[in-house]
């Protein structure tokens, strides 16, 4: 699995404004790229498609920043990762159910298809919430505690 550079950035400030809490007030985006060494104008433009996604909330002026749209528990990874990058696998930028393999490889379409449900089931279990507590879900507990699962 890959994972874009716009993804990884827009997960760690997300996490960061989970972090901040409610009732922290608004955090600006300095403050966000700082905590997570994310380069500001890159990390300007994401939290454009977040805002537009409907994650983050923005506030203008001396006072403004952004803060989440919804509480962390109902962030779901994958949510994060839809509104960066679109839909979570693509073959040749097709979605797996669009493709027309024949004769031998016909079956690698079922696999395409079996790997984005498998991204899915994690991606959509666990939320920003888990993560900036530390509290993944025990069926990622289960996985990561697999030592061939780390490499």
């Amino acid at each position: 699995m890959r994972l874009s550079a716009r993804v990884d950035y827009a997960l760690r400030a997300v996490c960061e404004l989970a972090a901040a809490g409610e009732g922290a007030g608004p955090v600006t985006s300095e403050r966000l790229a700082t905590a997570q060494s994310i380069p500001p104008k890159f990390l300007e433009s994401i939290l454009l498609q977040l805002r537009r996604g409907g994650v983050v909330n923005a506030q203008r002026g001396p006072e403004g920043g952004y803060w989440l749209a919804r509480q962390a528990g109902e962030i779901a990874l994958a949510d994060i990762i839809r509104i960066i990058d679109g839909p979570l696998a693509h073959v040749r930028g097709q979605r797996p159910e669009e493709l027309g393999y024949g004769g031998s490889a016909r079956a690698l379409q079922d696999v395409w298809i079996a790997l984005r449900a498998s991204e899915r089931e994690i991606l959509e279990l666990v939320t920003i919430a888990d993560v900036v507590a530390d509290e993944l879900p025990e069926r990622v507990r289960d996985l990561i505690s697999d030592p061939t699962a780390w490499v």
